[in-house]
């Protein structure tokens, strides 16, 4: 009858925590409480029931699917999952034995612990919200080596990552009820102790890598104020204040599981969904998650913008998605970019910065009137098209090497196109014939210049200019010298890279290759490496 009343009492609690949930059924909610059940944790409900991190936690997840570059992600598309595999409905059970040996086996600086309150937060992330997990598990493509680049430079344990996981799902536009935002969910105040920005335009605590960084600073303050990796977590949190209440309640106790009943509410929760979270990521396939694949831009760079900008000019001008320049600029509060003498930041998929460079000025210029000086209206105008499909006409002349396709390319139409407008029967081209190309008028700046450009220039135009324009050339007054290349392999850092060779620092690494500390590396990249 004991074991009836919890169980009952656990699925009344666990109906509370997820009355606002549309996506949970009544069925989920029952199977899932008998699981929680059969291992007879006293808190539980208690836990999952808590109305900040359980709910906030949920809210985050539920708006990942709202993310542009998740919507345009095939649903049921994977990155890297077993042809063999399981079925996608195959949800695996384990005892607690084995939660334990795994979680005792996970080779961890931060003090790692199985209990109750850890079940919990696995049974939420590998039962109830898989979808979203694989989701998330995606999104770690793209920001966990980020992360883990600036964790080490601050001598910072690379499992923190998973912080984000708690604190936004990963998503750099989630915000709190009381206020906090970003990937790091940072108050405005400790935001600006760490100089992100917040203005009418920019919320630093929404750009990635500036956000990062700033954590990586405060957890290294809170720890070197606790001296322990978990109450360093705690007071993330809660802040250092309530973590030193409890441990004088606690009767001067240090450990965080001996000051845990002292701790506040939330934070009880805080510390074992991290955990969770954890485990859950670093043994997703026991638990047949996968990464889903999302669509967002493989490599990024990164501009220094002094002038002011709406990111809808570099959408028309260049033909980006605005909502891909909006996802991977989501600092930008109202889609300006305003003046600087120092500069903003843009992150830009790569293989668009040199066309960025080359028509800089046509991009500033262009419908500066709307955008710029009215700002306000250019933001309610970027829920609509504002293309015109009026075409105007610009002239190629032809070069030694060129032909049909490269030209498509260039210019962004169909071969077809090309021989109907200057009735070509066949493929051949003679040097110097003179080719008109119709092109959207809006843009006829653009595509105008093309003609008078190097033949590497237009490469770089093209879509596959990815890995020419990630290789920048190093500025001609730098010292030559001679060089072997490194190939990137998955999970290295460029500060980890320049570790394996002798007298070489990631100072030079970066002159090398023309990158900066922003720059992004993929698995197969070639990084030249001086030599001696």
């Amino acid at each position: 009858m004991k074991r009836l009343g919890v169980l009952l009492a656990s699925l009344f609690l666990s109906c509370i925590a997820f009355s606002q949930e549309d996506t949970t059924s009544l069925a989920e909610l029952i199977e899932d409480t008998l699981i929680i059940a059969e291992v007879e944790p006293d808190d539980f409900s208690e836990i999952l029931s808590d109305t900040v991190i359980f709910t906030q936690f949920n809210t985050n997840l539920d708006k990942l699917v709202n993310l542009w570059y998740v919507q345009k992600s095939e649903y049921w598309k994977y990155t890297n999952r077993p042809v063999l595999s399981k079925d996608t409905a195959y949800v695996p059970n384990f005892s607690p034995e084995i939660y334990k040996k795994r979680i005792d086996n996970m080779v961890s600086i931060v003090p790692l612990t199985y209990n109750d309150q850890v079940q919990a937060f696995i049974n939420l992330y590998a039962l109830r919200k898989r979808d979203r997990v694989e989701i998330m598990l995606g999104l770690a493509e793209y920001y966990f080596p980020m992360f883990e680049e600036i964790l080490d430079a601050h001598n910072v344990p690379l499992e923190l990552k998973y912080l984000a996981i708690i604190e936004s799902a990963l998503n750099p536009r989630a915000t709190s009820p009381v206020g906090a935002g970003g990937l790091w969910q940072f108050m405005p105040a400790t935001g600006r102790m760490y100089k992100l920005h917040i203005t009418s335009f920019v919320d630093d605590r929404r750009d990635p890598y500036k956000s990062t960084h700033a954590a990586a600073k405060y957890l290294k303050y809170l720890h070197g104020m606790f001296n322990d990796w978990l109450l360093a977590i705690a007071a993330y949190n809660c802040g250092p204040g309530n973590v030193r209440k409890a441990i004088t309640r606690s009767g001067g106790k240090t450990n965080f599981w001996e000051i845990f009943p002292y701790l506040p509410r939330e934070t009880r929760g805080y510390v074992p969904a991290f955990i969770a979270a954890y485990y859950v990521f670093e043994h997703h396939k026991e638990h047949n998650l996968y990464p889903r694949e999302i669509t967002f831009p493989e490599i990024t760079d990164t501009l220094m913008v002094t002038q002011q900008l709406h990111l809808q000019q570099i959408s028309e001008v260049l033909n980006i998605p605005l909502q891909m320049l909006q996802d991977i600029n989501p600092q930008y509060k109202v889609g300006v970019i305003p003046r600087s003498e120092v500069g903003n930041a843009l992150y830009l998929p790569v293989e668009y910065v040199t066309p960025f460079l080359l028509f800089q000025d046509s991009i500033i210029a262009y419908k500066d009137s709307v955008f710029i000086h009215n700002p306000v209206v250019a933001k309610q105008e970027t829920t609509i098209s504002t293309h015109s499909n009026s075409k105007t006409q610009v002239y190629y002349y032809v070069k030694k090497g060129d032909n049909l396709s490269l030209i498509a390319q260039w210019y962004d139409v169909n071969v077809q196109d090309i021989k109907k407008w200057n009735r070509l029967s066949g493929n051949s081209l003679s040097v110097g014939k003179k080719l008109t190309i119709q092109v959207p008028a809006h843009k006829k700046d653009y595509y105008s210049k093309i003609t008078s450009m190097s033949y590497a220039q237009k490469q770089r135009l093209g879509s596959s200019s990815s890995q020419v324009a990630s290789q920048k050339k190093v500025s001609s007054s730098s010292k030559k010298s001679s060089y072997t290349y490194h190939t990137v392999r998955k999970g290295e850092t460029l500060w980890a890279i320049s570790q394996k060779y002798d007298n070489v620092s990631l100072d030079d690494i970066l002159q090398m290759n023309g990158l900066t500390t922003k720059s992004k590396i993929t698995p197969g990249m070639k990084i030249k490496i001086k030599t001696m």
